[in-house]
């Protein structure tokens, strides 16, 4: 990384083709370097501010001593100019599809935060880890990875032999259901 500055009494015509024969070879060298990719950026814009000191000079009213240099084409008509439209586009895309991706997540509802899935009472399951653990998915009745029907608590208590679900698998959340073993 290098920062260049090149100082001088110049004509208005000879400081823009020094600024956009630095502008160009920064936009094309400039990005090369883990910290050049955020310094680039910045950079560029800083630069734009000597530009506009450039427009405040007045064109020259007689010739020099020697001939103006050429200010040559404006920096996006150059090769330089256009390489570099590669970086910052995707610069630009990188900083629009933060904001973008931020309000898709708030409008969907972001990540599900229950990872519970709810059962009901005649539905059948399956738990996915040994008890006393639970880790109940839905299964249909009539498939072989089905384990256990579920069942509303007599009295509030389930009868021998069968599991008390977590509350969390109930649809209100706070209720208990009975896991009674379809094998066994």
């Amino acid at each position: 990384m290098r920062f260049l500055r090149r100082e001088g009494v110049l004509c208005r015509t000879c400081a823009l083709a020094t600024f956009r024969d630095m502008q160009a070879d920064t936009m094309v060298l400039g990005w090369w370097g883990p910290l050049s990719l955020l310094i680039t950026p910045v950079t560029l814009l800083t630069n734009l501010g000597a530009l506009s000191g450039i427009r405040r000079v007045p064109e020259p009213a007689a010739p020099g001593f020697r001939p103006p240099l050429n200010p040559g084409k404006p920096l996006f008509k150059r090769p330089a100019g256009i390489l570099a439209l590669i970086p910052l586009g995707l610069l630009g895309l990188a900083l629009l599809a933060i904001p973008v991706l931020m309000v898709i997540g708030a409008l969907t509802g972001g990540s599900d935060t229950d990872p519970h899935p709810t059962l009901t009472v005649g539905s059948c399951a399956r738990n996915d880890t040994n008890w006393p653990a639970q880790s109940l998915q839905p299964e249909p009745c009539d498939s072989a990875a089905a384990e256990l029907r579920v069942a509303e608590p007599a009295a509030g208590e389930c009868p021998p032999g069968d599991y008390l679900a977590y509350p969390e698998y109930s649809e209100n959340g706070s209720t208990s259901l009975c896991l009674r073993p379809l094998k066994g």
